[in-house]
C-alpha cells in the first residue's frame, strides 16, 4: 500500500573515526550519517569519497580494532537496534566484509543511557567496553584467555559480551587511562552524577576473573568536589598520564598516581561538546557556540602537568565530533551545520572543504510543483521542477536551504543580451588546434561570429573566411583537411582555410531557387531537405557533388533528417504521414528499415549518438507533442529496436550531443523543461537541467573554458559548465538563527520565516525571536518583525483572509508562546496576522492573546484553526470596524494531551496528539443561532508519541512518531457498527529509523498505468528528505513480494535481516517485519544485482525479470 524512497540522503554527521582501513599505509576517515557509512581518504585538495554503504540500522557507535595478523584495522559498528558487528575491507571485491556479528545485547528491563552510547578499547588491547544502558557496562574480551597470539587463527576474534553492573547510573563521560606499566590492569574512569546531583569521578579496574568471565572492580573514587558542569574526560598519554576534566567554568587535571586534582578557571564560561587529540600535549576542543580552541598542556622538567593554555583559533559549525586527520587538518563533523575540513595554524584556522548538511530539517515547504507526467510516471521532483526549501540547522548554524534534483549548470560568463537566437555552432579557426575558439550564433535572418582568445576575451568579427553571415545558418562545423562546412536556407558552402586566409571554396545552391528547410552534416556528406519534399545527399570528399536525390510524393512529406556522425552509407528520415521513421541508403534513398514511431504525433528532430560503452548507438526522436522516443540502432542490420518513450514537455525538443569522453556522449534536449539525457548503469536517465530558459546549446571546448557549453536563452548568450550527471543541488541562505517555521507565498514570491536567535550576554543565554520576509529568488531578507521579549515563534501559516472590503488578501499568520521560567511549558501566547505592503514590508493587521502557546495553525472553511497547548480553537476573522479586524472564537475542542500537528480537508480536522496518536474531528457551523461545534468522528486507540501527520488520500493519514516509525491510518466509513466507523485502523507500518519533523502533502498528476502515486514529502532530524507514495493495487503484491525476496538475497554489512531492520518498534510493541510498506531503497537495488539474483528475486511474481526491471527504473526516476 505504501512506498517510500529517499530524495536526499541523511547528511548529519554524529560519528567519525580515523583508521587504516582501506590499506595498511593510508589513513581513512569513516563517517557515519544515520544508516550510511562513508569512507574518505585525505588528498591535497581535501577529503575524497572512496566508498559509501548503507547499514541496516542507524549507526550509534564506531571504534577501530587491530586484530592479530591483520595488516589493516577493523571497524566496530553499533546500531540503534543494539546490533553490533566488525567490518574489514576486502581489496579484491572493493567492498565491506563482515568479520564478526553479535546478537542483540538488548536488555528490555534496563533503561537506555540518557547521555548517549559509548564504546572504548583499553590501551592494552585486551577489552572493549560498551555503555548502552544505565548502570550496565558490557565488556567484550578482545583476546581469548590462554591462547597465544601467534597461534590465533581467527584474526577477528571477539569474545562474548558480558554485562557488568555498576552503581554509577548517570555517567556523563568515560575513558580508559593510559597504563603506566604492562602489568597494570586496565582502568576505566567514569565521570558521573550521583543521587544528590553531585558530580563524581571513579576509577574501576578490569580483569579476567576465572575462565572467560570479566570482573569490574569497585576501584577508587576521587573524594574532592568536581565542577557541576564537568562533561568530558580526556586521557593523557605517557609520560604524563592522568586525566583532563572539561567543565563549563574550569578545566582540571587529575593525577591518578597521587590522586590530586589541579583546577584552573576559564576566562569565559562555555559548554564544551567535543575534543580530539593532536599529539601528547595538544588537543582541539569545540564548544556549543561553534568556537574551536587549541588546548595545550604545559609540563615541568619531570613531565608533570604544571598548567595549561587555551586559545580560541576560530569559528566553525557546532561540532558533534572532531577527528585529527594529519598535518594540521581536522575534520569537524556537525549535526546542526555543515561539516568541514579545517587547517589549524598558530592561533588561527582556515576552512579547506565544506560538506553540505541540511540537518536537522525543522520545517520545509515545496515550491515550483509543475503538473506534467511522463510515460508510467515522472514525479516533478525528479525532473527538477519541484524545489524543496528547508529550515535547517540550529542557532548560529541556522539556514534556509533550497534542495533540488537535477543536472547542475555553472555559469562562467555572459556574452551579452541577445534575443531570438535560433542555433549555435562551435568552430575552430585553426584546424590544427584541439580547442574551439569561434562561436557562430545564428538568428532568424543573419549569423554572427564571436572569437575567444586564450584568456577568455571576446570580440565580434565582421567576417569569417568561408562563412555567409547575411543568412540564417542551419548547420556548420569543422571537417577533415582543415575545411569548414556551412548550410544556410539558400546554399551549402565548403571552404578550405589556412588561418585567416581562404584557400579554396565550393558552393552548391538548390535548383529552381528552392529553400533548404533542414540539414545535417558529417565528415563525408551533407544531407539537405528542400521544402520538405526533396532529399539531396552531397559528397564533400572533393568539393560538393550530388550523390543522390529523391523527390517524395505529396502524401510522404519530410519532417526531419539526420546523418550519423561516423557512417558514410545511411541516413535517417522522419515523415509527417503515419509518423514514419526510415533508415535509408545514401546512394539512392532506398528504405533499408523503418518503424512507426507514434500513433498520434510526428517526429520533428533526430539524433544518433553513442550513449553506452559496448552497446549499439541510440537514436533519439523528438515528437511534436513533447515525447522523446529512443531506439537501439543495429549498425550491421540497420534495424531499430527496443523502443522507449518519455514525456519531456508539451512541445518538441531539439537535441545536441555533448562529449562525455571515451567516445561517449550526453544529449542536451532543449524544450520548455531542458533536460540532460545520459547513460547510467546501463539505462538512460532523463534529468532536468537548472537552465530553465535555455533555447539552444552547443559544445564549446575552448582554451579559456575547457569542457564548456554555449547556452542561448530567450534573453542572452552565456558560457557554462554542465554536470555530466544528475545530483541533488543545495543552495544555502545563512540566517544565523534557527529557522523554526517556514511558509511560502507564490503570489508574493516570498517566504515567511519564524526564527529564533541565541545570543550570549554576560555569560547568559538570551533568546530573541523574529518573523522574517525573504525573497524567493534572491533569498534576500526583505523585512523583519521582532517579537516581544521572552516570546518565541511556534507556528507560521500563509493564507487568504478577508481584507474588510469584501475581497480576500494574502496574509501571514504567526502563532507564538511566551517562555515562563517558573513553569516548563508555555502558558501564554499570541496569534498575529501580518500583511505584506506594496513595497514588501510587514505590517501588523491584528493580534489576539491566547491562554497557551499556539503550536500550529491551519485554515478550515475560511476560518483560522489554532492548536493551543491543550485545545483546538477555531477563530473567525470579523471586521467590526473597517480599519482593524478581530479574531472571534467560534468553537473549541479539548485534546487528550497536547496537539502537535494538524491537517485539514474540508470540514475535517486531523489532530496529532502528543501521546495518544491521532484523532479526527469535524467542524460544524451552528444553525439558526446555535454556536459552531467541533465533534470527534474518529480516533486511533494506541499510545504513540506523534511528531507529524498529513492526509495522503481521502480518509487516509500518514503519521510519524518520536521513535522513528511511520504508520498509515485509514477511516473505514463502511464499517459494520458505529464504533467501527469511529476507529482509525492501521493499513501500513514500518520503522524508518529517523525521526520525521514535518510531512507535506503533494498532488502530482499521475498516468493511469502509474506504479505508485506520490503523495507527500517528509523531512527528518538527520537531514533526509523522503518521497512517500501510495502503491496502485495492480502492483502491490509484486512489490511486497519483491521486497521480501530481495531482503533475503541482498546481504547488508553485519548480516542484519532487512525484515527486522524495517519492522515497526516502539516502547509498547515490536513487529517482526514491515507491514504493507515498501522500501524503495531496497527495491532499486534490484537494478544493481547480478542477473541470476534478479531471476531468483522474481520467482513467484506475476511479472518476469524484464518487466520488473522496467518497473524499478520507473520508480527510480521518481526521485
Amino acid at each position: 500500500m505504501a512506498y517510500i524512497a529517499p530524495i536526499h540522503r541523511p547528511s548529519s554527521v554524529r560519528h567519525a573515526l580515523k583508521l587504516n582501513f582501506l590499506s595498511a599505509e593510508e589513513d581513512c576517515l569513516v563517517v557515519a550519517k544515520a544508516n550510511r557509512l562513508e569512507l574518505y581518504t585525505l588528498t591535497a585538495d581535501g577529503l575524497l569519497l572512496q566508498h559509501s554503504k548503507a547499514i541496516y540500522g542507524k549507526v550509534t557507535m564506531l571504534q577501530k580494532l587491530r586484530p592479530a595478523l591483520s595488516p589493516t584495522d577493523h571497524l566496530f559498528v553499533g546500531t540503534d537496534r543494539f546490533m553490533y558487528f566488525t567490518l574489514s575491507w576486502n581489496p579484491d571485491t572493493k567492498d565491506l566484509q563482515t568479520e564478526k556479528t553479535f546478537e542483540s545485547v538488548a536488555d528490555n528491563a534496563a533503561r537506555e543511557s540518557q547521555t548517549g552510547e559509548r564504546v572504548h578499547v583499553d590501551p592494552s588491547g585486551r577489552f572493549m567496553t560498551l555503555e548502552v544502558y544505565e548502570g550496565i557496562i558490557t565488556v567484550i574480551p578482545l583476546v581469548q584467555r590462554g591462547k597465544k597470539r601467534k597461534h590465533e587463527s581467527d584474526i577477528a576474534h571477539l569474545g562474548e559480551p558480558q554485562p557488568a553492573r555498576i552503581s554509577e547510573m548517570f555517567v556523563r563521560s568515560s575513558a580508559f587511562l593510559r597504563p603506566r606499566s604492562h602489568d597494570e590492569k586496565p582502568k576505566l574512569a567514569l565521570l558521573y552524577e550521583d543521587t544528590h546531583s553531585t558530580v563524581r569521578l571513579k576509577l574501576r579496574e578490569l580483569a579476567f576473573a576465572g575462565g572467560d568471565s570479566i570482573e569490574l572492580d569497585e576501584g577508587e573514587t576521587y573524594k574532592g568536589e568536581l565542577e557541576l558542569g564537568a562533561t568530558h574526560l580526556i586521557p593523557i598519554e605517557a609520560p604524563t598520564h592522568g586525566l583532563i576534566v572539561l567543565g563549563e567554568t574550569s578545566i582540571s587535571y587529575y593525577n591518578d598516581d597521587s590522586g590530586e586534582l589541579i583546577t584552573e578557571p576559564l576566562d569565559e564560561a562555555t559548554i564544551f561538546v567535543a575534543w580530539e587529540r593532536v599529539d601528547d600535549q595538544r588537543f582541539v576542543l569545540a564548544d556549543d557556540y561553534g568556537r574551536l580552541y587549541l588546548f595545550m598542556l604545559v609540563l615541568d622538567e619531570d613531565s608533570q602537568v604544571q598548567t595549561w593554555k587555551l586559545d580560541v583559533i576560530g569559528k566553525t559549525s557546532r561540532a558533534h565530533t572532531l577527528v585529527y586527520l594529519d598535518a594540521g587538518f581536522v575534520f569537524v563533523g556537525s549535526h546542526q551545520g555543515d561539516s568541514q575540513v579545517i587547517r589549524v595554524g598558530e592561533r588561527s584556522m582556515e576552512v579547506v572543504q565544506v560538506f553540505s548538511n541540511i540537518a536537522p530539517i525543522i520545517d520545509f515547504t515545496i515550491m515550483d510543483m509543475g503538473s506534467r507526467s511522463g510515460e508510467g510516471q515522472t514525479n516533478e521532483y525528479s525532473s527538477g521542477q519541484a524545489r524543496i526549501v528547508t529550515g535547517s540547522g540550529a542557532y548560529q548554524d541556522g539556514s534556509l536551504r533550497s534542495v533540488r534534483s537535477g543536472v547542475g549548470l555553472e555559469d562562467l560568463g555572459v556574452l551579452g543580451e541577445m534575443e531570438h537566437i535560433s542555433n549555435l555552432f562551435g568552430l575552430k579557426s585553426d584546424s590544427a588546434s584541439i580547442h574551439a575558439d569561434t562561436l557562430l550564433v545564428t538568428f532568424v535572418n543573419e549569423s554572427r561570429v564571436f572569437r575567444f582568445d586564450a584568456s577568455g576575451e571576446v570580440e565580434e568579427l565582421d567576417a569569417f573566411p568561408g562563412l555567409v553571415l547575411t543568412e540564417t545558418t542551419l548547420a556548420a562545423g569543422n571537417i577533415s583537411r582543415g575545411r569548414i562546412i556551412q548550410v544556410t536556407n539558400s546554399r551549402v558552402r565548403l571552404a578550405e582555410t589556412d588561418g585567416e586566409m581562404l584557400v579554396n571554396e565550393a558552393e552548391w545552391t538548390p535548383p529552381g531557387g528552392q529553400t533548404i528547410t533542414a540539414a545535417s552534416t558529417n565528415d563525408t556528406h551533407v544531407l539537405v531537405s528542400l521544402g520538405g519534399v526533396t532529399l539531396v545527399a552531397l559528397s564533400i570528399e572533393n568539393g560538393l557533388d550530388v550523390v543522390a536525390k529523391k523527390t517524395y510524393p505529396a502524401d510522404s512529406q519530410i519532417a526531419c533528417i539526420a546523418l550519423p556522425a561516423t557512417s558514410t552509407t545511411i541516413c535517417f528520415v522522419g515523415f509527417w504521414q503515419n509518423s514514419k521513421l526510415s533508415v535509408c541508403s545514401l546512394k539512392n534513398f532506398d528504405e533499408l528499415s523503418g518503424v512507426q514511431v507514434s500513433d498520434d504525433s510526428v517526429p520533428r528532430s533526430l539524433l544518433l549518438t553513442q550513449i553506452f560503452p559496448d552497446q549499439p548507438p541510440t537514436l533519439f526522436a523528438a515528437m511534436a507533442d513533447g515525447n522523446v522516443v529512443t531506439y537501439a540502432f543495429n549498425t550491421k542490420s540497420n534495424g531499430l529496436s527496443g523502443r522507449k518513450s518519455i514525456v519531456l514537455g508539451t512541445q518538441q525538443a531539439s537535441f545536441r550531443a555533448l562529449p562525455r569522453g571515451n567516445g561517449l556522449f550526453n544529449v542536451f534536449a532543449t524544450c520548455e523543461h531542458p533536460s540532460l539525457i545520459y547513460g547510467s548503469e546501463g539505462r538512460l536517465v532523463y534529468s532536468a537541467v537548472t537552465a530553465e530558459k535555455a533555447t539552444t546549446v552547443c559544445p564549446f571546448d575552448s582554451e579559456a573554458y575547457p569542457g564548456a557549453v554555449a547556452i542561448a536563452t530567450s534573453d542572452d548568450l552565456r558560457i557554462a559548465l554542465v554536470d555530466t550527471e544528475r545530483t541533488t543541488h543545495v543552495q544555502t541562505l545563512k540566517v544565523d538563527e534557527t529557522v523554526r517555521r517556514i511558509a511560502y507565498s507564490s503570489d508574493l514570491k516570498a517566504f515567511g520565516l519564524g526564527t529564533i536567535k541565541r545570543i550570549l550576554k554576560g555569560g547568559e543565554e538570551i533568546m530573541l525571536s523574529h518573523f522574517k520576509l525573504v525573497d524567493e529568488i534572491m533569498f534576500k531578507e526583505l523585512d523583519t518583525y521582532l517579537l516581544n521579549e521572552e516570546e518565541l515563534v511556534e507556528s507560521v501559516m500563509r493564507c487568504e483572509l478577508p481584507d474588510g472590503s469584501g475581497d480576500l488578501a494574502e496574509r501571514f499568520v504567526v502563532g507564538t508562546a511566551y517562555l515562563d521560567d517558573q513553569n516548563a511549558q508555555a502558558n501564554r501566547g499570541r496569534i498575529l496576522i501580518l500583511e505584506v505592503t506594496a513595497d514588501r514590508q510587514l505590517k501588523l493587521v491584528t493580534e489576539v492573546a491566547v491562554k497557551g502557546g499556539c503550536r500550529c495553525l491551519a485554515m478550515c472553511q475560511g476560518k483560522i484553526v489554532a492548536a493551543l497547548i491543550k485545545t483546538i480553537v477555531i477563530y473567525d476573522v470579523e471586521y467590526r470596524t473597517e480599519s482593524k479586524p478581530d479574531l472571534v472564537k467560534a468553537a473549541t475542542f479539548r485534546c487528550s494531551t497536547a496537539p502537535i500537528d494538524i491537517t485539514v480537508n474540508g470540514s475535517l480536522i486531523a489532530i496529532a496528539d502528543l501521546m495518544k496518536s491521532m484523532v479526527v474531528v469535524e467542524y460544524k457551523k451552528g444553525e439558526t443561532g446555535l454556536p459552531d461545534t467541533i465533534i470527534e468522528v474518529a480516533r486511533h486507540f494506541q499510545t504513540t508519541w506523534v511528531t507529524a501527520i498529513a492526509e495522503v488520500d481521502k480518509n487516509t493519514y500518514l503519521e510519524s512518531d518520536a521513535e522513528g516509525n511511520l504508520a498509515v491510518l485509514y477511516r473505514d466509513l463502511n464499517g459494520v457498527t458505529e464504533e467501527d466507523k469511529k476507529r482509525l485502523n492501521m493499513s501500513s507500518e514500518m520503522l524508518l529509523g529517523e525521526m520525521v519533523n514535518k510531512i507535506r502533502r503533494i498532488d502530482v498528476a499521475s498516468a493511469q498505468d502509474a506504479v505508485v502515486v506520490p503523495r507527500a514529502f517528509m523531512g527528518t532530524v538527520e537531514g533526509s528528505l523522503y518521497l512517500f507514495a501510495l502503491i496502485t493495487p495492480d502492483y502491490l503484491d509484486d512489490l511486497i513480494n519483491l521486497q521480501t525476496r530481495l531482503g533475503e538475497l541482498v546481504v547488508s554489512p553485519g548480516g542484519i535481516p532487512f525484515s527486522k531492520y524495517r519492522a515497526y518498534k516502539n516502547s509498547v510493541r515490536e513487529s517482526d517485519e514491515p507491514y504493507r510498506f515498501v522500501d524503495g531503497d531496497l527495491i532499486e537495488r534490484f537494478l544493481d544485482v547480478d542477473e541470476d539474483i534478479q531471476q531468483k528475486a522474481v520467482e513467484g511474481l506475476s511479472r518476469d525479470a524484464e518487466e520488473v526491471r522496467g518497473i524499478v527504473e520507473v520508480l527510480r526516476r521518481l526521485h
